[in-house]
């Protein structure tokens, strides 16, 4: 199958090359063509997956309208603040369009499938999410990921592509719980991240991701998703390893944060995004239109947009009233 990945990132990259490893048609796209020419000198992309070997045979394209062209599939795996920009060159798109990106637009609430739907009315539409670190994707550790889609038949075709010995597809007909379960999970990464840069332990960790599932089980539910979607892969799965990995993005983020360094500051030094930043920003606004308690994605939002101070967040989630485990 012709194949065509947007995002030249560390997500998209990885997926590229796993996609060329099942002998599809791959073309790669990124909007920087003097990174797209290094990547094709050197058979590697040291920004952002540095160390793996890259296949010579797929097409690194930077020419948007061309990259999607001929393609029968299209993997959406671009930042989620230039997704509805990007997408906008499906409108025309009618074969399957695949979002890997974790996120929720603002102003709107949507899932990265809803901007999908509207900007390719044509397309099939599905999703996956899951414990995918995609230096660990990249280099064929063992990962398992969920895929969801509308119909629920697209599902089956995307675990058909991306299936492989070191990568397993699993298949869900909750496309919204997915997403949800992938966007939401950043936010409290950045909170387990905090407490790792004030130096708590493994208590506090173990207390934080049982309580976050929680509250993003509730969120979601409230929004119209499955209850049991957040006990999976794409729930407490993918919770679990942004939480405690080394090579989360979203929990480093957090723990520089928990150090004392300025939001401003760890921004500007980033390389790579960090998708828990805005959509704690979009979490909040959508819990408060749903009328659901959510603590902690509250008190990251207050951190992060509210120049809140960490020691005064957990200060306050502590001191909550008590009540019964839910």
């Amino acid at each position: 199958m012709r194949i065509t990945v947007l995002g030249a990132g560390a997500w998209g990259t990885a997926l590229a090359r796993l996609l060329q490893q099942a002998c599809h048609e791959v073309t790669l796209w990124g909007h920087d063509r003097g990174h797209l020419e290094a990547v094709r000198l050197a058979s590697r992309n040291e920004r952002y997956l540095p160390g793996i070997t890259l296949p010579t045979d797929w097409r690194l394209e930077a020419d948007l309208e061309v990259a999607v062209a001929r393609a029968d599939a299209v993997v959406v795996a671009v930042p989620s603040k230039a997704f509805r920009a990007v997408t906008r060159s499906l409108q025309n798109f009618s074969g399957l369009a695949i979002s890997v990106t974790k996120g929720i637009e603002h102003d709107t609430g949507l899932t990265m499938s809803g901007v999908l739907r509207q900007n390719a009315p044509r397309a099939g539409v599905a999703a996956f999410s899951g414990p995918t670190l995609a230096l660990e994707v990249a280099r064929d550790i063992p990962t398992a990921i969920v895929a969801a889609g509308t119909p629920p038949a697209n599902a089956k075709v995307v675990q058909e592509l991306f299936h492989r010995p070191s990568f397993r597809v699993y298949t869900s007909d909750d496309l919204l719980g997915v997403e949800l379960g992938g966007a939401l999970k950043n936010v409290i990464a950045i909170a387990a991240g905090v407490g790792d840069g004030l130096g708590f332990g493994d208590n506090s960790k173990a207390a934080l991701v049982t309580r976050a599932i929680a509250e993003v089980r509730r969120l979601g539910v409230a929004c119209g998703a499955q209850a049991e979607t957040f006990s999976g892969l794409s729930g407490l799965g993918d919770l679990t390893v942004t939480c405690f990995s080394r090579l989360s993005r979203n929990r480093g983020l957090g723990e520089r944060l928990g150090r004392g360094e300025q939001l401003e500051h760890i921004l500007a030094s980033l390389v790579t995004v960090v998708e828990g930043y805005p959509t704690a920003r979009s979490a909040w606004q959508l819990a408060r239109r749903r009328k659901v308690c959510t603590p902690i994605m509250d008190q990251v939002y207050a951190m992060l947009y509210e120049s809140k101070d960490p020691r005064q967040v957990v200060r306050d989630l502590m001191g909550r009233d008590s009540k019964s485990e839910d």
